[in-house]
This record gives C-alpha cells, sequence and structure tokens, in this order.
C-alpha cells in the first residue's frame, strides 16, 4: 500500500520542502467577510507558532499512525473491495470512524500554510487515493455500510438513511469530509478531495430531504450543516446553501424528536440550549451560518436567543460548555459544577465556531471576546503542551480521584477509542491562523493578537500587516503596514471585554476587584491617545478602537493593562458562591499540588482582594513527555485550614501560586481548583 511506505517518513519529521500554492476564498456573502487562514502566516517561537508546531510535529503524525494503526484507512481499502462475508461490527468501533482520517488531513492541509512540506502533500494524496476507492458510484461514501450492506455496522440499519436520526452518522461523515476537502483545496489548489466530497454531498441532495420519495430525515450529530454552508461559500453553488438549510428548517418536523440531539422543535422556536453540547454546539454554528448567509430574521432572532442564554446561564468561566457527563450534555439554567463538569473539548470547540459565525452575521467585538475566552482556555486545555496527549472532559476542579475521562483515567490520554477529541484537535488547532482578522468595506478587522504576517483584500485593494507581541503574557502589540493600497484603509482594534471590566457579555461573571481601572493606548508613530476604560467615545458600540487612513510604513503600537483579576459568579450558579476565580488578560488561573507542596488546594482560602506578584517564566515540568515549558504564574497570601498535631483546627499563611488553567495535569492527577474559596464556610462544604 502506498500509504504505508511514506508513513513512516511523515510521522517522523514533517520537514519543510516546498512552497503551497494557496487559494484564498471568494466570500463576499457574509456581512463581514473572513479572511482565510492562508492569507495568515504565524510566526514561529510565539504562542501560537509553538502551538502550531505542536501540532505539526507530533499531534498530526501521531493522528495518521492512529488512522492505520487503530484500521481507518483499513476500513477504505474493505469497502473499496465490499464482501458479504464481513461482519463490519467485529472490528470497526464506531460508525464515525471515517470522520478520523478526514478530520486529520483537514488539520494537515491548514499546517501547510504555516509548514509547506511537499513530503505530507504526497502523503494526503496516497490516502485520498485509499478514500476515492471507497466511494460507491453513486457518489455515497460510508465505509460503515459498503463493506458490506448486508452486515452493516450494527448502527448503520438495512438501509441508507434509516437510521441516520439516531445512531448511523451518514450525514456527520459528510459533514467532517467536505469541512476537510474544502481546508485542503483552500491549501493546495487541488481539486482531488474537493471533487470527493462534492460527489457524495450532491448523492445527499438527490437522496435526503422533503420531496416525494428522498429520505426526510435530518442529522442525528449535526455538523454537516455548517459545512454545506462552507461548501457553498467556497464554490457559489447555491444547493449546498438550500440542503444546509433544509436540514436545519425540518429538525422537530420528522419521526424522531428529543432535546438531546436538538430535535424537540423546530430551530427557529428554540431558545435554550440544551442537549448533548457538541451536536449543539454544531448545529447552532450551522443556524448561525445560514442566518448570516441568508439574512432570515427568524433563524437571526432564534440563534441570538440561543447564544444569549448560554453566555447568560451556561457558559463556564473557562469558555467551555457542558456541564452534565449523563448525555455530555448541557445542564439547567446555572448548572455549572466544577469537580463532574463535562467540558468536552468538541464543544469548546464548537463554541468558537458558534462565536465566530455571530461575528461575521453581526460584526460585535463581544462574539470575538468569547471566542477568545474559550480558545486560551476550554480548548487549548484539552491538549498537552507536547501535542501528543488529551483530556476529553476539562473539569474545573480536581481531587486527584474523581475519574472524568469516560475510559475510567484521571490525566491526559495518548488517544481515545472514540477519538473525536484528538483528531477534532488536529484539525482545529492548525485552522487558528483563520480567526484573526475580517474585513468590511475599508475596514479591516484586528480580532486575535498573535505575530504574524498576513495579506489582505480591502475593498479591493491590497494590503499586508506584520504584527508582533508576547500576548497573551502581555498586552504589548505592534502593527506594521507593509504594503498599502487603499488609502481609506482603517484599522479596527478589538478593545477585549476583559480590559473593559466585562468578563462575559452578561451578568453571569463579574470582576470583584474592579476599582483599578484598566487602560489600553495606541499609538501611530509618534501620535498617541490614551484611551481610558471610562473613555467610551473613544470605543466603537462595535467594541473596537479605529485608526483611520492608515499608510504604508505605518507603525501601529498598542498597549493593554494586564493585571490579575478576581472573578465572582452570578449568586444562581450554586457551585461558586463564597468563591472566587482568578484571571491576567484572556488567561484563567488554577491552584495545582504540583505548586504548592502537593497540599490539597481546596483547604485554601483567598481574601476578598488578594494581592498577587507575577512570575515570568515559571517552569512547568511535562513529566508525560518528559520536557518542560514556561509560562507566567501568578503568587498570593492565602491561608490554609488544616488540623494541627493535636487534631486542633488551625489557620496559617501559605504562599499559593497559581498557573494558566490550560497547562494543569502535565504532572499527574492531584488537586486543582480554578474556584478557591475566600469564606470559611466554602472549606466545610468540603
Amino acid at each position: 500500500m502506498k500509504t504505508k511506505r511514506i508513513i513512516s517518513a511523515v510521522v517522523v519529521s514533517l520537514v519543510a520542502s516546498s512552497s503551497v500554492n494557496a487559494q484564498a476564498i471568494s466570500n463576499g456573502v457574509y456581512p463581514f467577510t473572513p479572511v482565510p487562514f492562508t492569507n495568515v502566516k504565524v510566526t514561529k517561537n510565539t504562542f501560537w507558532g509553538d502551538r502550531l508546531k505542536a501540532a505539526r510535529e507530533v499531534t498530526i503524525p501521531l493522528a495518521f499512525s492512529k488512522c492505520e494503526s487503530e484500521h481507518r484507512y483499513k476500513n477504505f481499502e474493505m469497502a473499496a473491495h465490499p464482501n458479504d462475508t464481513y461482519d463490519v461490527s467485529k472490528f470497526m468501533g464506531f460508525s464515525f470512524d471515517d470522520t478520523d482520517v478526514y478530520k486529520t488531513i483537514e488539520g494537515a492541509s491548514y499546517i501547510l500554510q504555516t509548514f509547506p512540506d511537499q513530503k505530507l502533500k504526497l502523503y494526503i494524496d496516497s490516502v485520498l487515493d485509499i478514500v476515492a476507492a471507497a466511494q460507491e458510484p453513486d457518489g455515497y461514501l460510508y465505509t460503515a455500510r459498503t463493506i458490506n450492506p448486508k452486515k452493516p455496522h450494527h448502527w448503520s440499519g438495512d438501509k441508507r438513511w434509516v437510521k441516520e436520526e439516531v445512531l448511523s452518522h451518514e450525514l456527520y461523515n459528510l459533514g467532517h469530509m467536505v469541512d476537510a476537502a474544502c481546508a485542503h483545496y483552500q491549501a493546495t489548489g487541488s481539486k482531488k478531495f474537493l471533487d470527493i466530497a462534492e460527489r457524495y454531498a450532491q448523492c445527499v441532495i438527490k437522496e435526503v430531504g422533503p420531496k416525494e420519495g428522498q429520505a426526510t430525515v435530518v442529522p442525528g450529530h449535526q455538523i454537516a450543516e455548517m459545512a454545506l454552508a462552507r461548501l457553498y461559500v467556497l464554490t457559489g453553488k447555491k444547493e449546498y446553501l438550500d440542503e444546509a438549510k433544509y436540514l436545519l428548517d425540518y429538525r422537530g418536523k420528522t419521526e424522531i424528536r428529543n432535546s438531546y440531539t436538538q430535535s424537540q422543535k423546530p430551530v427557529i422556536e428554540q431558545n435554550e440550549a440544551v442537549g448533548h453540547a457538541v451536536r449543539a454546539g454544531y448545529m447552532y454554528a450551522g443556524m448561525a451560518d445560514v442566518a448570516a448567509l441568508t439574512k432570515d430574521s427568524a433563524y437571526i432572532k432564534a440563534i441570538d436567543k440561543i447564544w444569549d442564554n448560554i453566555v447568560s446561564k451556561k457558559y463556564y468561566l473557562t469558555g467551555g460548555v457542558g456541564a452534565r457527563h449523563a448525555g455530555e450534555a448541557f445542564g439547567s439554567n446555572y448548572e455549572l459544577p466544577n469537580l463532574t463538569a463535562y467540558n468536552e473539548t468538541c464543544a469548546a470547540i464548537a463554541q468558537v465556531y458558534l462565536n465566530y459565525r455571530l461575528f461575521l452575521l453581526h460584526g460585535e467585538s463581544k462574539y470575538i471576546d468569547c471566542l477568545e475566552r474559550t480558545l486560551y482556555n476550554g480548548v487549548i486545555s484539552g491538549m498537552s503542551m507536547d501535542g501528543g496527549r488529551f483530556f476529553y472532559p476539562n473539569p474545573l476542579s480536581s481531587d486527584g480521584k474523581y475519574k472524568f475521562n469516560a475510559d475510567g483515567t484521571t490525566t491526559r490520554q495518548p488517544w481515545f477509542g472514540c477519538a473525536c477529541c484528538p483528531s477534532n484537535l488536529s484539525r482545529f488547532i492548525p485552522s487558528v491562523p483563520g480567526y484573526m482578522y475580517a474585513v468590511k468595506d475599508n475596514n479591516l478587522y484586528v480580532n486575535l493578537f498573535a505575530g504574524n504576517t498576513s495579506s489582505f483584500k480591502v475593498n479591493g485593494k491590497d494590503v499586508e500587516l506584520q504584527m508582533t507581541t508576547e500576548y497573551p503574557w502581555n498586552g504589548d502589540i505592534v502593527i506594521k503596514v507593509l504594503k498599502n493600497k487603499n488609502k481609506n484603509l482603517n484599522l479596527k482594534i478589538r478593545i477585549p471585554g476583559w480590559l473593559r471590566s466585562q468578563v462575559v457579555p452578561s451578568n453571569l461573571y463579574s470582576y470583584s476587584n474592579d476599582d483599578k481601572k484598566l487602560e489600553y493606548q495606541i499609538w501611530n508613530g509618534d501620535t498617541y491617545t490614551t484611551l481610558p476604560l471610562s473613555g467610551t467615545d473613544n470605543i466603537g458600540k462595535d467594541g473596537y478602537a479605529d485608526i483611520k487612513y492608515l499608510r504604508k510604513g505605518d507603525i501601529i503600537r498598542i498597549h493593554f493593562d494586564m493585571e490579575p483579576r478576581t472573578v465572582v459568579a452570578n449568586e444562581n450558579v450554586a457551585a461558586d458562591r463564597g468563591r472566587i476565580a482568578v484571571e491576567r488578560g484572556p488567561l484563567v488561573y488554577c491552584a495545582e499540588a504540583a505548586d504548592n507542596n502537593n497540599d490539597n488546594v481546596s483547604s485554601y482560602v483567598l481574601a476578598n482582594k488578594p494581592a498577587f506578584e507575577l512570575v515570568k517564566d515559571y517552569t512547568i515540568q511535562n513529566t508525560e513527555a518528559k520536557g518542560s515549558f514556561k509560562v507566567n504564574a501568578l503568587t498570593t497570601t492565602a491561608q490554609k485550614v488544616a488540623n494541627d498535631a493535636n487534631g486542633k483546627v488551625e489557620v496559617k499563611d501559605v504562599k499559593l501560586t497559581l498557573i494558566p488553567y490550560y497547562a494543569w495535569n502535565h504532572r499527574g492527577a492531584n488537586f486543582m481548583e480554578v474556584w478557591m474559596a475566600h469564606q470559611l464556610e466554602e472549606i466545610f462544604k468540603n
């Protein structure tokens, strides 16, 4: 097999050896136009440069190797030569195993932009040869059935689509295939994968719908909706958007109706986030796509209400969602437990998708504020710093014993039998460059702050920028205008919500040490303006500061004050009453036993307004990978409640060290807390 002949070279080292013929999206249909990942080159040896490097050197090679060792490629080979002696359920774990291949190709395609690599391109081509051979003549591509239609995977049903609303995941497979194919085309200019995906999409359009003779079903696990919208944006073929809208319009109208799959009623009548948090997040992102692309007012009203419910009542401080292990689901309003929080990594990724699409619809910074919170906390916590170990859930508290992973473990794992989270991270982390900028008219939106060099079309005119920054460690950012053919160029710089004393765009959380207002400054060359938090006239209603009429050679310098802030939750959040959490910039911090004499940090009490010291370049040992990495830590004085040698309760001062939440659990399972007690009764509750 060609794949086996070259896999070792790719897995050992993805060495850059050639340039990539990047293809920019031709997009004019969102109210605010995304700048594609192909236009953004992330700088090496920066915060995000290091994350992309880990994905390139560890995560993606690992995912490709698992596709081989875990029978994923073999499934496609068998589907190319069906045989009625095969019992698919005996060797295929899940009916959606095909998606591991698609997601890994998607991530590898994104990574080609930052790390051009001819060997990787050839390897992907060899995998696509195997995928193409498994496609049926009419475009249907679903190995769980094709391998042996007489005895398919037991989730698949006796014929196409009959179990789609329950377990088959046929449309879920389509969604991941389409997403991957679009990314591959953008990164390489090759239509090899796009042609495969379009053939399956055309098959679905022909067979799934409301007309006589069609299977009138909707996805049991959503993602096809936003993938088909993406395919429409890329190709301009409206039938893909029409099919995406059908898949949403008919929820609550088919036989299966339940809140677990968000099919309890039509989507435009829904106003609360319910059910399986990943399925929900993907569906809500698809609704936002349809709302933005069609300007359908009913869709806009519905998705706005659902989003408001999430950020007002069901959103963890880390930007994660999904309170319950049972059903991997959203809980009731304000149900946000910490030790037993599910917060699936895939659900956090879905929140990024949702918030970005709502920004593309409305153009307001609050959606990027939420995206940033989820990105820096709820998403990257799911992958170890070396890129080789993963979380499925992401709790906000740990006693070192509670087995929060589905496989009964308490630490990051090198893989999971249900590999949705590792393979999802392998595709998502390399896609981050595509969330940094957007364009509308003469406006260039700077949404995320990361070292990069990028090119744009702003009102049809060429613009190039270079950004240098150590964000999120400090708030100093420099933007150089390398090229500008647009004399009316307006740079819109997001002023983060955390800087404007807004934890989230609701009253779910608030800062409790808000007596010192943070400020920001913006300079253009020798001219600068100090823009204090109270100076709302300097910030538009959209949450952006405008720098107008930029010219080639301009150097924009930005400074955001970064101070540790303490956060309290709305009183309705029972799990956080009497507790405070700590943030600095976009990062949520936590206390872990490994940094605090291996103590039970749950027995520590913080003052209402503690004073913090910043510890730069604090070293954390990565015991699983036998390496280390550095973060900015915080220290403060706390009180420890314990028994003395005679059994009497004593309270003594201790030094407390906090690290960024995403960095926890690199030194094994132990105590960890995001929400620290600051009232004694909270200690006795435990």
